[in-house]
């Protein structure tokens, strides 16, 4: 489900069912030897919640991504964040990012980091097993969560 209004809709009717939401952290650099890279790794990371949506679809919501630039990221505060989406309703928070640094902060919230790949030039038949291959990484998070209830 997507942060739309038809899909909030049945959110609202159907909580006891949907109750993860994936928030992706896109890092924008805009810095000339690194504006290629961060929107690389901001394509591949929504072409991959897209994804991931897709298949979890009745389960989890996907929220647009939180997006910041590197300078300020200090003043994100991540487990407020988690809060806020807890207090919604949401059992499962979980974070997804290229960024690794996010990884720092395990112990508190929960983070999928994986490697920026490189979409832009694939044709679609590669790109969608890229995307299966890297759902197959995601899986068993997402499950391990689960099973906590």
């Amino acid at each position: 489900m997507y942060y739309n209004v038809q899909d909030v809709t049945q959110f609202q009717s159907q909580k006891d069912f949907i109750d993860t939401v994936i928030i992706p952290l896109l890092s924008v650099n805009l810095k000339e030897d690194m504006i290629k890279q961060s929107s690389s790794a901001t394509q591949y990371l929504m072409s991959l919640t897209a994804f991931i949506e897709q298949q979890f679809k009745g389960r989890i919501m996907l929220m647009p991504p939180f997006t910041y630039i590197e300078q300020f990221k200090e003043s994100i505060s991540p487990l407020d964040i988690q809060e806020e989406f807890r207090n919604a309703g949401f059992k499962h928070v979980l974070f997804i990012t290229c960024d690794h640094s996010w990884t720092s902060l395990k112990e508190k919230i929960d983070v999928i980091w994986l490697p920026s790949i490189p979409l832009e030039s694939m044709d679609q038949t590669v790109k969608k097993t890229i995307l299966e291959d890297q759902l197959k990484q995601v899986i068993p998070i997402l499950s391990s969560k689960w099973s906590q209830n």
